[in-house]
């Protein structure tokens, strides 16, 4: 428990009114959860203003507000205003769970893709080092072995302080997680000195939310323009946005790629279902992630790892251990010799880029039959793109649903289709059921042939209407293989 001015002593040009030395016992942006000896952050969000309920969070017991707009006064309530109350709220939950973000050696993965898979390898890499290590990603939240569900690609700025405090209780030295843009624009990311920012690329995606393709980027940027000195940043030099990362950076900068010279270069030696074989900076590696988009995944982690050791930890075998990451280009045997790819690939990028690593690893006379939908109410311009892709790229198509949420799954694939070219209607058939459609991939697929289904990956539900139904494409794949034999 902190008393307001502790939790203000790094805010800056806020305006008080009200008792400094009340005792804080919690801390909350959501009216409907404050309790007695609360600080309520009326945040203004896209869907909602969180001045709005300011009087039903007193209701409920909150005793100080922090705020950006006017607001009436209620006698015996403190009243923190601020130009920013997002910025100012991680300050005062940094403060508030005893500066434990500071004491935790954090680095951050923004991109559009690899996210999940650079977070994740390097929270495997680091405790097979030896490392106690915390976890922020998509799929899931980690505390070394304990397993945290994850709601959000980035949580809450409160949330994520009191997830740093958990970790640094239970040991913790280091925490990898996954920085979205909304989380950057959002300041969801606020009182967080990081170690060390990786950027994996940039492409279509979110915007639905960003609007422009230049706003996205700009959000992207900000996460290196607040990097401190000390930190490192390292970006993809084969991504033409990797060098306007690094403009105004303050962090030692850093450079990774296949294509040119970069500090951290790689070369694919060998490359099938199995793997790769890899050459980074003059050593050969093996590693069983499978494609060149998967290729600058690991060569991200070998860099940020040779930076947060110094070059002197052995990284080289406990790399080449490491596995496969939930959802991403996971392969599912099947009978005659049949294998389906899961992939989470939901951007067109993603999504090419799954595909043509298939289709350079797959034999004459292999065909490629891809399983593919958009989610509902996000960004609804990249669906034709998706369209064109899959059906220019594959043998065969099926578009279905996906996460449809409050849209229509038929409109859906509707506007998939409308992307593609004349010349590739013949591949392309409509099913909204997602079980039927793999079924029917499945049962189109001869011998040998390769399935892709895509945009789901780790996921276990489908979202319809705002109900999460239970559904997990790798365990549909298996009962559909085991079914038909």
């Amino acid at each position: 428990m902190k008393t307001l001015n502790q939790l203000l002593s790094t805010v800056k040009n806020a305006t008080f009114r009200g008792d400094r030395d009340l005792q804080i016992q919690g801390l909350t942006i959501d009216s409907r959860t404050a309790k007695s000896n609360y600080l309520y952050a009326a945040m203004s969000g896209t869907q909602v203003d969180g001045h709005n309920f300011i009087e039903k969070a007193i209701e409920l017991g909150a005793s100080a507000i922090l705020h950006s707009n006017e607001v009436a006064h209620i006698e015996g309530i403190s009243y923190i205003k601020v130009a920013d109350v997002s910025e100012a709220l991680g300050q005062i939950s940094l403060q508030f769970y005893d500066e434990a973000a500071d004491n935790l050696i954090i680095v951050g993965t923004t991109g559009t893709n690899g996210k999940t898979t650079i977070s994740t390898l390097l929270f495997e890499l680091f405790t097979k080092l030896g490392y106690v290590c915390g976890l922020v990603s998509t799929v899931e939240n980690r505390i070394a072995n304990k397993i945290i569900p994850s709601t959000h690609t980035t949580p809450n700025v409160i949330a994520l302080h009191a997830l740093f405090a958990q970790m640094l209780e239970e040991g913790c030295t280091h925490c990898f997680m996954e920085v979205s843009s909304h989380a950057i624009d959002q300041n969801r990311i606020a009182g967080i000195k990081f170690a060390g920012g990786i950027f994996s690329n940039i492409t279509h995606d979110h915007l639905d939310y960003h609007i422009t393709f230049d706003n996205y980027i700009k959000a992207k940027k900000r996460f290196f323009d607040q990097l401190p000195s000390e930190a490192f940043a390292i970006t993809n030099k084969d991504d033409k946005n990797g060098s306007v990362m690094l403009q105004n950076c303050k962090a030692t900068k850093y450079t990774y790629g296949l294509k040119g010279n970069a500090d951290f270069r790689l070369r694919v030696l060998e490359s099938d279902f199995n793997g790769m074989l890899l050459q980074i900076n003059g050593k050969d590696i093996w590693t069983s992630l499978v494609g060149d988009f998967n290729a600058y995944n690991f060569l991200a982690v070998y860099g940020a790892a040779f930076l947060l050791t110094e070059g002197e930890e052995e990284i080289d075998i406990p790399l080449s251990a490491l596995g496969r990451v939930n959802g991403r280009f996971e392969a599912i045997a099947g009978t005659e010799n049949k294998t389906a790819i899961v992939d989470y690939a939901h951007t067109p990028d993603a999504l090419e880029n799954v595909i043509k690593t298939i289709n350079n690893i797959r034999q004459n006379g292999v065909n490629l039959i891809t399983v593919v939908g958009c989610g509902g109410n996000r960004d609804t311009s990249k669906r034709p793109e998706m369209g064109q892709i899959a059906s220019k790229l594959s043998d065969r198509v099926i578009f279905t649903s996906d996460n449809p949420r409050n849209e229509d799954p038929n409109a859906i694939i509707a506007a998939m289709d409308g992307g593609v070219e004349i010349q590739y209607k013949k591949k392309v058939l409509k099913i909204t059921d997602r079980k039927e459609a793999i079924k029917t991939a499945i049962l189109l697929s001869n011998p040998g042939d390769v399935i892709l289904v895509a945009g789901k990956g780790h996921e276990t539900y489908q979202e319809v209407n705002g109900i999460k139904h239970p559904f997990d494409d790798k365990q549909i794949i298996s009962e559909l293989f085991n079914e038909l034999g």
